[in-house]
């Protein structure tokens, strides 16, 4: 017990981006059945077979191969069952059985209101951000396949695995009621948010970081959030949110602001496309030079604000422990 106490408490010198303090969670009370970077694997290799593998065959089975003539309605509720089956119930079960006890490992108390507050505001400023990046992306991703065959055939490629996620993502989003649209907020918005970061944010990078430092035990976290999405175009805009969220879990101590977070950055997507009824906010196909101009006055403009509240967001911390 006393050994893993003291293996397990990080160096006091983090990285940059987070704040120059112990970890803010404390280990538990048990010792773990397992080391804590093999429960996090665990976590991350059990959850992605359940959910891609498992999930996949239980919605082939209900519905059969031709998921173009499922029901809507079905598939939403599918998709629900699946992420609550296949992703929140294996990593509450993860962590009972690895370290003993839930709670311990996943913390969901209700910080004060100021710090979801800030870590709002980071989303707002984040949103526009991440769209100015894939613009910026997606042009020279155009530039270079328009001068190298093998680049443009690699593209060709993304564009149709590309293409078939986002078919199947904007299915899920077509409403033509009252109720149709409340399903699909449940279904993009409110159980993605919970599931997910209970697994990610809560058991896998909990997990992680009683063995390393804060910001890797994030950005590992984050890396396989993005891959996990299957996003060829928004891996790295995947991975900055994850990053984000945890970095927010970190300095928070608790998982409700990333599950606030992660809904609000899927309702304001919902939102956009209900409001924009356009089937994507930026094309992996674009050429303006004058609209690659304004994309990157406006990364640059929302990056400073972004730096700026996570020093804000610091300061507010290191305030709170002197009080």
């Amino acid at each position: 017990m006393d050994d893993f106490n003291k293996d397990s408490q990080p160096e006091e010198q983090l990285e940059p981006d987070f704040p120059e303090e112990p970890y803010r969670f404390k280990p538990p009370s048990r010792y773990p059945l397992i080391s804590p970077v093999a429960a996090a694997f665990i976590g991350l290799f059990g959850g992605f077979f359940l959910y891609q593998i498992a999930g996949g065959i239980l919605t082939v089975a209900v519905f059969g191969i031709d998921l173009d003539k499922a029901p809507l309605n079905g598939l939403r509720l599918i998709t629900i069952a699946t992420q609550i089956l296949f992703i929140l119930l294996p990593a509450l079960l993860f962590a009972k059985w690895i370290y003993g006890n839930v709670s311990e490992v996943i913390s969901v108390k209700l910080p004060d209101w100021k710090e979801f507050l800030l870590f709002i505001l980071g989303i707002i400023i984040l949103t526009p951000l991440l769209q100015s990046y894939l613009y910026i992306q997606n042009y020279f991703i155009e530039k270079l396949a328009a001068n190298s065959v093998i680049f443009n055939s690699l593209k060709t490629e993304l564009d149709k695995f590309n293409d078939l996620m986002e078919k199947t993502y904007l299915n899920l989003m077509n409403a033509s009621n009252g109720f149709e649209l409340v399903l699909v907020v449940f279904t993009i918005a409110i159980i993605p948010a919970i599931c997910e970061e209970v697994m990610f944010r809560g058991y896998i990078q909990h997990s992680f970081a009683f063995k390393m430092k804060p910001f890797w035990a994030a950005l590992i976290t984050a890396v396989f959030f993005g891959l996990n999405h299957f996003n060829p175009y928004g891996i790295l805009p995947l991975i900055a949110l994850g990053l984000y969220f945890g970095f927010a879990a970190y300095m928070s101590s608790s998982l409700a602001v990333p599950i606030v977070l992660h809904f609000l950055n899927n309702f304001f997507a919902v939102l956009m496309y209900f409001i924009l009824e356009d089937d994507e906010l930026i094309s992996s196909n674009v050429t303006d030079p004058a609209a690659l101009n304004s994309s990157i006055l406006y990364f640059v403009l929302f990056s400073l604000l972004f730096a700026g509240l996570i020093i804000l967001i610091k300061n507010y911390y290191s305030r709170m422990k002197t009080v």
